[in-house]
C-alpha cells in the first residue's frame, strides 16, 4: 500500500466571500501587528525622510533658487520619497515572509492569494499615512506655508495615496522575486533612487540636459508637480492626468505581476 502525499489547497478554490473577507482581515491585522513590534525598522522609515527634509532645507535650501521659499518647494518631493521607504519595508517583510515558510503555510490553506499580499499593502498604507503625517508635521515647523483649500488639500492627499499604493505594490513584486530580504533591500535602492531624477528636490531646468530629459519622462515628475501645485495653489496642468495615467498603469502592472509570481512560486 502507497502512501499518497496531501497536495495544497489549490490557489484557485472557491473560497466563499464571507470567508475571503474575514481572511483578509485577519492577515491586515497581522502585517499591522507585525509592524507594531518592528519598531526600529517603522522609526527608521519616518526618521530618515524627515532628516532629508532638515537637510534639504536648513544645507542646501540656500544655494538651491526654487523660485520661492525653497521649504515650500521640496515638501511635495520629500512626502513621496516617505513612499518609496515604505515601499522598501514592505517588499523587505514580503521576501521574509516568502522565505520563512509562512508563505508556503499560506499556500496550503484555502484563502485567496489577494487576502495575503493585501494584507501587506494595507498595513503599508497605514504605516505610510502616519508617516507622511508626522513628515507634513515637521514640515510646518520649519516653514511650510500651503496654501491649498480644503478642496486641493484633499486632491493632494488622494494623488499621496494613489502614489503610495502604486509604489507599495511594487515592493510587493520585488519582495516575491527575491531570494530574500537582503535582495529585496537592495532592489528597492531603485525606488529610492528615482525620486532625485525628477522635479521632487530642484527644479528641471536647472539640470544638464542628459538628465533634465531623464526627469521630464521620469514618472515622479507629473505626481510630484501635482502635489507641488495643489499644495501651493497653482495650476497644475496636465500633470494631474499625466500622474493617474502613470500611476493606473504601475498599479495594474505590479498588482499583475504580484499575482501571477504568488502563484507561480506555489
Amino acid at each position: 500500500m502507497t502512501a499518497t502525499a496531501l497536495a495544497p489547497a489549490p490557489l484557485t478554490t472557491r473560497v466563499p466571500r464571507g470567508q475571503v473577507t474575514r481572511d483578509t482581515n485577519a492577515l491586515i491585522w497581522r502585517c499591522v501587528r507585525r509592524s507594531t513590534r518592528q519598531v526600529d525598522s517603522v522609526f527608521i522609515s519616518v526618521l530618515l525622510p524627515v532628516m532629508l527634509l532638515l537637510m534639504f532645507v536648513y544645507v542646501f535650501g540656500g544655494a538651491i533658487d526654487s523660485g520661492g521659499d525653497y521649504v515650500d518647494f521640496v515638501v511635495p518631493g520629500i512626502i513621496l520619497l516617505t513612499a518609496g521607504y515604505a515601499a522598501a519595508n514592505t517588499a523587505v517583510e514580503v521576501a521574509t515572509d516568502t522565505t520563512n515558510g509562512i508563505m508556503d503555510r499560506f499556500r496550503s490553506m484555502p484563502i485567496r492569494a489577494t487576502g495575503v499580499l493585501t494584507g501587506h499593502v494595507v498595513a503599508s498604507m497605514i504605516r505610510n499615512a502616519v508617516s507622511t503625517a508626522l513628515v507634513i508635521g515637521v514640515a510646518f515647523l520649519v516653514g511650510f506655508s500651503p496654501h491649498a483649500s480644503a478642496l486641493e488639500w484633499l486632491g493632494a492627499l488622494g494623488m499621496i495615496a494613489l502614489f503610495v499604493l502604486a509604489l507599495t505594490w511594487v515592493g510587493v513584486a520585488i519582495g516575491l522575486v527575491a531570494s530574500g530580504p537582503e535582495a529585496a533591500s537592495g532592489f528597492t535602492f531603485v525606488i529610492l533612487f528615482v525620486p532625485y531624477l525628477s522635479s521632487a528636490f530642484v527644479p528641471i531646468d536647472t539640470m544638464p540636459s542628459v538628465l533634465s530629459t531623464i526627469a521630464e519622462y521620469n514618472p515622479i515628475t507629473p505626481v510630484t508637480d501635482t502635489v507641488r501645485g495643489l499644495l501651493l495653489g497653482m495650476p497644475v496642468g496636465s500633470a494631474a492626468w499625466q500622474a493617474i495615467v502613470w500611476l493606473g498603469a504601475i498599479f495594474v502592472v505590479a498588482r499583475v505581476a504580484s499575482g501571477v509570481l504568488f502563484r507561480r512560486a506555489a
